[in-house]
């Protein structure tokens, strides 16, 4: 089993599920032309897992792309503590989407989906945007903020998954695995469990 990310957030949320895996990083540039939020994320989570499936055939590739939208704008990682100031004014007193596709490459094929949740953000002042942007939390955060530390401060609400936020949602992701016979908390899906609890052939002996 494979992490394809080195996110520290997506390891922490993957070992709590209690998988087995290793870190590779696929190395793939996070760009593409792909202006929907959905299918960028999508897009983006496919090939990250194919690139690292190519060098490891044999494993369960896990991997996702978290993407931030506002009225249609595509917000990545900002740049710098200007941009990132510029990204918190465009989502102060809105609600935004955060998308994340999450990919599975396994020996039964890829399997994508894509989990969606809205997140308003209360109107913020010019020195509370300043000061958050300073933090530098944001920098490494589709959207430009963090909501599991300092930037859950800015959020007024969330209509949706918690831990697609945080970038791995793990409903989905626990749903993916299962379907490629990955245990989660030492469980198959309910489609194996439905064949393991089928009662077995009794053996009857003749007088």
């Amino acid at each position: 089993m494979i992490l394809a990310s080195g996110s520290p957030r997506r390891r922490e949320l993957l070992r709590n599920l209690g998988v087995t895996f290793r870190v590779v990083v696929s190395g793939e540039p996070e760009d593409s032309p792909e202006t929907d939020p959905a299918r960028l994320a999508a897009e983006l989570a496919m090939l990250k897992a194919g690139a690292v499936a190519a060098l490891h055939p044999d494993a369960v590739i896990i991997a996702a792309d978290t993407v931030v939208a506002v009225n249609g704008q595509l917000l990545g990682k900002p740049a710098d503590a200007t941009e990132n100031r510029a990204f918190l004014e465009a989502l102060s007193g809105r609600t935004h989407q955060v998308l994340t596709g999450v990919a599975v490459r396994s020996a039964s094929g890829l399997n994508c989906e894509v989990e969606r949740t809205d997140v308003t953000f209360r109107p913020l002042t010019a020195q509370e945007i300043a000061y958050y942007a300073a933090t530098g939390e944001g920098l490494d955060k589709a959207g430009g903020y963090g909501i599991q530390s300092v930037g859950m401060a800015l959020v007024s609400g969330i209509q949706g998954d918690y831990s697609n936020v945080v970038g791995f949602p793990l409903t989905l992701v626990t749903r993916l695995l299962r379907a490629a016979g990955v245990p989660v908390w030492g469980q198959l899906n309910s489609a194996h469990l439905a064949a393991d609890s089928l009662p077995q052939p009794v053996g009857v002996s003749s007088a």
